[in-house]
């Protein structure tokens, strides 16, 4: 079972640093997991960005899931209630960002590839313990983080979550089932509605098709059991694909390297 890690541990991380009532823009934090630890719904009071150096993490809100690998991270703004998985150990790097600093970044939850200067960035910022002044080494260092997070490419590992109570049937039963092949038509029978009207729904409520969405369930589904070590051949039967080339066909389209190189790449 994934081990509940309380809000109440933030002062037994980082005593000296409060996020929320901090005088710098920028500030940062560390802190490290094990494997299945979950952080439960909570928020912040600044906009944070959630990187990992090392692990795999599941960032959920109530817009949706995001697989958080390294080099990637999750852009999180202000008062946005989110939970934490770690999918194997996690050495967590945080920044926070307060409000009148944040001009310029994302305004919804977002997963963003960190480039190697950033990651150094960071790295770097974690040393920086108290307030600063912004014309001096540490403020210069955390102007140029918000200069680098403002160009930061958006990913598609993002899955949203629809709302609607026939969105809610097939989309848990996907979820149960990655392997599940039924049609759109065919959901459309069991709930009772024309095959238009889910379209529409799916549409207004994702912005994605019936199966772009199924795809993209799939995609981060793969992501996380080929993060904790199963094998391709696997992992592409058990999302519904008739062969590993055709998984892998699809891994590549979506995110720019087969399945084999991905977290070869990343670590």
């Amino acid at each position: 079972m994934p081990r509940l890690s309380p809000l109440s541990q933030d002062s037994q991380h980082s005593p000296r640093r409060d996020h929320h009532h901090r005088l710098a823009a920028v500030s940062s934090r560390s802190v490290d997991f094990p494997a299945g630890e979950v952080r439960p719904a909570h928020h912040h009071g600044v906009a944070q960005l959630i990187y990992a150096v090392e692990g795999v993490m599941v960032v959920s809100s109530e817009a949706g899931q995001w697989i958080v690998p390294p080099t990637r991270a999750i852009w999180m703004p202000a008062f946005t209630s989110h939970t934490i998985r770690m999918v194997s150990a996690v050495s967590m790097r945080s920044l926070y960002i307060q409000p009148e600093a944040a001009s310029g970044l994302p305004a919804a939850c977002a997963t963003v590839a960190i480039s190697d200067l950033l990651k150094q960035l960071i790295v770097s910022a974690i040393e920086i313990d108290g307030d600063y002044l912004t014309d001096s080494r540490d403020g210069r260092l955390m102007g140029l983080i918000l200069d680098e997070l403002r160009v930061l490419p958006v990913l598609p590992l993002h899955l949203p979550n629809p709302h609607h109570p026939y969105l809610r049937t097939i989309c848990n039963a996907i979820a149960e089932a990655p392997d599940d092949n039924r049609t759109l038509a065919h959901w459309a029978g069991v709930i009772g509605v024309d095959v238009k009207t889910i379209q529409r729904l799916f549409m207004r409520e994702t912005g994605l098709t019936f199966g772009q969405w199924r795809q993209q369930a799939r995609l981060l589904m793969a992501l996380e059991r080929l993060a904790s070590g199963a094998r391709i051949v696997d992992v592409a039967l058990d999302m519904g694909y008739d062969s590993p080339s055709a998984f892998s066909a699809m891994f590549r389209k979506q995110l720019g390297v087969p399945p084999s190189e991905y977290f070869r790449v990343v670590e």
